[in-house]
């Protein structure tokens, strides 16, 4: 006999139920220890954080542009220069509440009109609602003419 059909006859019928019993059990406690993680993880690979230990491993001259992605996802824009490709990352945080007045109110004109009339008179489109973030910190990437290899970078924090 071999040791699989042998371990089959000395394990009680109920004992591979109980392991798959078992197994699911760790299998659903690791997924809710790993929820809260990944749930707050969004934030790091959308890109809506800068994080500031990722901005130190930056060395001008030896990172490439691969290691930038890794670190920091798709930048928010890209500029193509003669010089050299610019990647630019911005991070953003909540505006604080402000107390709510009803009285000082007002209709953002995206709300209700498609355009509005500048101080010119020039019609033009309506702004985009900037309310509630604030900018937090940037980051300017500039790559060597080759594209491959950072030749500087600047981070600010506001």
């Amino acid at each position: 006999m071999r040791q699989s059909e042998m371990s089959r006859e000395l394990q009680p019928e109920g004992g591979r139920a109980s392991a798959r019993h078992r197994c699911r059990r760790i299998a659903a406690v690791l997924m809710i220890l790993l929820l809260p993680g990944l749930l707050g993880a969004w934030r790091i690979i959308s890109g809506e954080t800068i994080d500031r230990r990722h901005v130190e491993r930056i060395q001008d001259g030896k990172t490439t542009k691969n290691e930038i992605l890794l670190l920091f996802g798709d930048p928010q824009s890209i500029d193509r220069a003669p010089e050299g490709v610019t990647y630019r990352y911005k991070n953003f945080k909540d505006a604080p509440a402000m107390p709510y007045r009803p009285e000082d109110r007002k209709i953002n004109p995206q709300s209700d009109q498609i355009y509005v009339i500048n101080e010119d008179k020039q019609i033009k489109k309506a702004p985009l609602k900037t309310e509630g973030k604030i900018l937090k910190s940037t980051l300017l990437i500039r790559f060597k003419p080759d594209g491959q290899t950072v030749m500087s970078h600047e981070y600010k924090e506001y």
